[in-house]
């Protein structure tokens, strides 16, 4: 296996301006860079990233927590990591943490070292001691936590106003009687879109009715669950809002088993706008947030906290939500 020797020799430079080149140092000339890293292609030699993070403090690697590492909405966070990741010649670790407060710290603790920041999704209220105990030791970026965090950059997505624009989208259409498929209890983005469907409704004079108020966990399941719930409803509502695509689509399928056809007899609304909302059957009305983007925005905030001369300084970001109109609300109707 060739060494940090035979490339400086085979580069005609010192060992110091192989290691220099390596550690992306700017005292090394672009001619000359290119000659090392042309040297050690043909050698066929592998930087000790080992070695090299005692000499640099860095890893050049970033980590990842999600309490989930399935469905559409994470594979399109992790793909907007992974490719800011790339474009700064940064590697990625993943791991799941299933929302559980020990699992997130075990999964800290491993890749302590390893890596030089991690971007962590924390919603649920219960990981908020994880959340602490990490920050001591480890660069945090935040993906719409369950709360503010001292030191620690956050990305959120505008879930209020979101839901607040679909649920003011069904009013305009003449709906009264508008139920929600709600997400799991203490999770803030769960939390916030019940807020916001509530707002609009008081806006208008509308009280909201807690029997409205059906509760769901995220997945599709629970919406196909709901399905048989909102038809005993008494009155029964003329438009529900999901608040995410996956409990929608479950709530489409459920609704069609039993007979109910969407728009006619129920307008549907989403949240997240997944690839697959707009090729459903009707096309799914949804609000649309860029996860891509909520990925790349979160590697970008840990970048500058790694790089910041005050690592201290924290900012938040908060990525748009957009009403996206398709088939599944109709006409609208008013309720009798």
């Amino acid at each position: 296996m060739a060494t940090i020797r035979d490339v400086a020799r085979a580069a005609g430079v010192s060992i110091a301006t192989v290691s220099r080149v390596f550690n992306g140092s700017p005292r090394v000339g672009e001619q000359t860079a290119n000659r090392v890293w042309n040297a050690a292609t043909d050698l066929d030699y592998w930087p000790n990233s080992a070695a090299r993070s005692l000499t640099t403090s860095r890893t050049q690697a970033l980590g990842v927590l999600l309490p989930d590492l399935h469905g559409e909405f994470f594979s399109e966070v992790i793909r907007g990591i992974d490719l800011a990741a790339r474009q700064a010649k940064l590697q990625v670790l993943i791991s799941s943490s299933h929302a559980n407060s020990d699992e997130m710290v075990a999964a800290a603790r491993a890749m302590h070292g390893r890596v030089d920041g991690l971007i962590v999704l924390a919603s649920e209220e219960a990981t908020a001691d994880a959340v602490d105990r990490i920050s001591r030791s480890t660069p945090l970026v935040l993906l719409n936590p369950c709360r503010k965090f001292a030191e620690c950059n956050i990305v959120s997505l505008a879930n209020f106003a979101g839901a607040q624009a679909a649920v003011a989208h069904l009013l305009d259409l003449g709906h009264r009687d508008i139920a929600i498929i709600k997400g799991p209890t203490g999770n803030i983005d769960a939390d916030e879109r019940l807020q916001g469907y509530r707002q609009a409704l008081t806006m208008v004079g509308i009280t909201p009715f807690p029997a409205y108020e059906m509760q769901g966990d995220f997945t599709e399941l629970s919406g196909h669950r709901v399905a048989e719930e909102l038809r005993r409803l008494t009155p029964r509502p003329t438009a529900v809002f999901t608040t995410n695509d996956c409990m929608a689509i479950g709530l489409l399928s459920g609704l069609h088993g039993l007979g109910i056809t969407v728009p006619n007899d129920l307008a549907v609304v989403g949240f997240d706008d997944i690839t697959m909302a707009r090729y459903l059957s009707p096309p799914l009305t949804t609000v649309h947030v860029d996860t891509f983007e909520l990925g790349q925005s979160a590697v970008r905030l840990l970048l500058s906290r790694l790089w910041s001369s005050d690592p201290a300084s924290c900012s938040q970001e908060t990525l748009p939500a957009t009403l996206v109109v398709r088939s599944s609300c109709g006409s609208g109707r008013s309720s009798s």
